[in-house]
């Protein structure tokens, strides 16, 4: 009976050693990638999509997301956080360049009414000479941001209203060639955190 248990035990002992070897192998490149994140990440974020690109050519992710992107949606006639976060996310490139990692910013626009492929061709460049500006159809820009999880809502407006605005959530979400999406940053922030988390993110992977 006593020679049972100690075969029990060692056996035990040994599946133990075995599961712990599997779960440090599977799951060690998460804890990394989580020791770099700000907060939790639940559910599936990201995926395909096509849209159009500053050039009016015809784009989908994986022509786009060639390097690790930094991708926002919002709006160029947007009054107030669109011009901030923007900014912020060219500010985080440039600090990432100092850094030597290579990272793309993306602009989404959810307002293709306006936002054609000149105007974000000339919105872009005059923030970062790097961002990407993507419109598309409607139907398209709905696409994307469901696959994002980000919300957007255009006021209803006259047709002939220029000045009408458009509510949008305010994340910007790191995606990766091959990884898909890895993190997300809230509006408050900062260019310093965003690229010390990207960075981390970057050579974690």
């Amino acid at each position: 009976m006593e020679q049972r248990l100690v075969l029990i035990a060692a056996g035990a002992a040994l599946l133990a050693l075995v599961g712990g070897t599997y779960a440090y192998t599977q799951f060690q490149p998460q804890s990394a990638l989580a020791a770099c994140r700000g907060g939790t990440v639940a559910g599936d974020i990201g995926g395909p999509f096509t849209l159009v690109s500053e050039t009016g050519a015809t784009v989908t992710d994986q022509e786009v997301i060639t390097k690790p992107s930094l991708i926002y949606f919002g709006y160029t006639f947007c009054p107030d956080v669109c011009p901030l976060h923007v900014v912020r996310n060219a500010d985080a490139t440039a600090l990432l360049e100092e850094q030597g990692h290579d990272v793309t910013p993306v602009f989404i626009s959810v307002d293709p009414g306006r936002d054609t492929a000149q105007v974000l061709d000339d919105y872009t460049y005059y923030i970062h000479e790097d961002m990407i500006g993507l419109t598309g159809s409607e139907e398209q820009i709905d696409a994307a941001a469901k696959a994002y999880r980000a919300y957007y809502r255009v006021h209803e407006h006259e047709p002939d209203d220029e000045f009408y605005l458009v509510d949008h959530s305010t994340f910007t979400y790191l995606v990766m060639p091959g990884e898909g999406f890895v993190d997300f940053y809230r509006g408050d922030v900062s260019a310093e955190e965003m690229a010390n988390r990207v960075s981390c993110a970057i050579e974690a992977v």
